[in-house]
């Protein structure tokens, strides 16, 4: 039968199905990623690379993300290049590891960085998925923010101010809790249907939010 008969409620039912599987997808996705992640992080923090070697890491990652992963996300290919991505960022952040690990109670800054950042994204993501509260609305203020922050940390490569780098994380941590509601709002209420670009999204989201929490502790800490 054609589809124009088709129900309003069957049609409904086969949208909540379509974006439960989006959901369930790419929070499998993200956990594999994460996990991943860590694990070359932690290798990265045994085999101490110099800092030169995490540095391009981290941009090739970006790189990969910006430019290849586009043209293969509605593939299968597109899963095995957001684990090279993802890899890579997790290498690139084994000298930062490295030191907060060195200094005293350097250990629990880093414990308690990812433990808040778990904190966070989980009751942000909790939030969201219970209350089914469209966010889209934030899309043009984050931008903003973005563009913003993006300003604030050209001007920190010219100007040694310790109060700019801190303003910069805290805003960071501020701006990535509001790309978690985004995002996984989008996800609950259809706007992204393609599992690989949402959980590339919500990968950023965490990261930046960790290794900004890792600077705010850190500097709190006076380390």
């Amino acid at each position: 039968m054609s589809s124009q008969f088709t129900s309003p409620v069957a049609r409904s039912e086969s949208g909540v199905l379509a974006q439960h599987k989006v959901l369930r997808q790419t929070y499998t996705l993200l956990a594999m990623t994460l996990l991943f992640s860590g694990l070359m992080a932690v290798v990265s923090m045994m085999v101490a690379p110099p800092a030169m070697i995490s540095m391009v890491c981290s941009i090739g990652a970006i790189v990969i993300l910006m430019f290849v992963l586009p043209k293969f996300e509605e593939q299968a290919a597109g899963i095995g290049i957001v684990f090279l991505a993802t890899g890579m960022l997790g290498f690139g952040l084994g000298p930062m590891l490295n030191y907060y690990v060195s200094v005293p109670n350097g250990g629990s800054v880093v414990a308690t960085a990812l433990a808040g950042t778990g904190g966070i994204f989980l009751g942000l993501s909790a939030y969201v998925l219970t209350t089914k509260k469209d966010f889209s609305f934030m899309g043009g203020f984050l931008m903003v923010g973005i563009m913003v922050l993006f300003g604030a940390i050209i001007l920190s490569l010219f100007v040694n101010m310790p109060a700019l780098s801190l303003a910069i994380s805290a805003a960071m941590v501020l701006l990535m809790s509001g790309f978690i509601l985004f995002d996984t709002s989008r996800i609950i209420n259809g706007g992204e249907t393609n599992y690989i670009r949402a959980t590339v999204s919500l990968f950023i989201n965490i990261f930046n939010l960790f290794t900004s929490l890792l600077h705010l502790l850190g500097v709190m800490g006076d380390d």
